[in-house]
């Protein structure tokens, strides 16, 4: 997420500014590149934030919440992607749909921000844009790939597809269970990576978009076998007489594109794009009133390209 982020500021109108790369101690020494010119990632130590106008989190959620506090004292606006921001009672959510959606001013006077994740914004703009048809319930299932895991998580499938395919035992460290040709809704007890905690994630940060006006759509998170995006499933119960053009209007309106024809987006199919993509809607031919939804999006690039949209406009 951070060498996305900084990629896409990189082609924004923050080229030109004056890019500092913070991590954990794991990571600090690391010798990377940022404004076309040779960086090292440094650790947070006292005074890293000050004459920050814009700070960024895209790490892990502990790492947020153990440097929100001097980010936010330094002055300068705080734009959280890690998920951590959340819990914070004047944190305000954003995307670019959310404003129109909840029918609220652009919130410029903030000064802490939580980018939701791919998930919970399909998810939140889904709620919202079918609350106008009233909507009775919506339940949401995300499938998970395992870049959220990070670099590790990515080599890790990698290497376990490998050695499945060569009849091998596989390596386990990320997960502690086989995630390669593998659909699971928990990974190992020795894994550090938690899908119960994303679904926690999920449900708090879709609570935070939707506001009270709203229902919050149940959700549930499995793991999907696959190296990036986030795809996912949506059931729904409208009132009868809702059409298919009442259906694909209110989500065009929530921001989701819909292909003109039967196709359908991927997690392939959406790599590199900062949109949420949805196929057209279909109503379930043995339940009146129940609708279905699948649609995709880049799990990476989505939140990354709406945190430089958000810096834009503040700055």
């Amino acid at each position: 997420m951070g060498a996305e982020l900084r990629s896409l500021l990189e082609e924004s109108r923050f080229a030109a500014a004056d890019f500092r790369l913070f991590d954990e101690e794991v990571a600090a020494g690391t010798l990377t590149e940022a404004g076309g010119e040779a960086a090292v990632v440094q650790p947070v130590e006292e005074g890293s934030f000050d004459r920050a106008g814009v700070v960024f989190f895209t790490g892990s959620t502990d790492f947020a919440r153990a440097n929100l506090t001097a980010a936010r004292a330094a002055g300068g606006k705080v734009i959280d992607l890690s998920g951590a921001a959340i819990a914070q009672q004047d944190a305000a959510t954003w995307f670019p749909k959310l404003d129109a959606l909840q029918g609220r001013a652009f919130p410029a006077g903030r000064g802490l921000f939580a980018i939701p994740s791919a998930a919970a914004t399909a998810a939140a703009s889904l709620a919202m844009g079918l609350a106008k048809l009233r909507a009775a319930q919506l339940m949401f299932l995300s499938f998970q790939s395992v870049s959220e895991a990070g670099r590790p998580g990515i080599e890790e499938l990698e290497s376990q597809t490998g050695q499945l395919l060569s009849f091998q035992g596989v390596g386990q460290p990320v997960f502690d269970t086989q995630v390669a040709f593998n659909l699971l809704d928990r990974f190992g007890p020795q894994s550090v990576q938690n899908l119960n905690a994303v679904r926690t994630r999920l449900h708090a940060e879709s609570k935070a978009c939707v506001g009270d006006k709203v229902a919050v759509p149940a959700v549930q998170v499995l793991h999907a076998p696959v190296f990036y995006g986030a795809a996912f499933a949506a059931c729904a119960e409208l009132p009868a007489g809702t059409t298919a053009e009442h259906v694909e209007n209110a989500c065009q309106e929530a921001g989701f594109l819909i292909p003109p024809d039967d196709s359908g987006p991927s997690n392939v199919s959406v790599a590199g794009e900062k949109a949420l993509h949805l196929a057209k809607p279909t109503a379930d031919p043995g339940r009146r009133g129940t609708w279905w939804f699948w649609g995709a999006a880049d799990n990476i690039r989505l939140p990354a390209a709406n945190a430089v949209k958000l810096a834009e406009m503040l700055l």
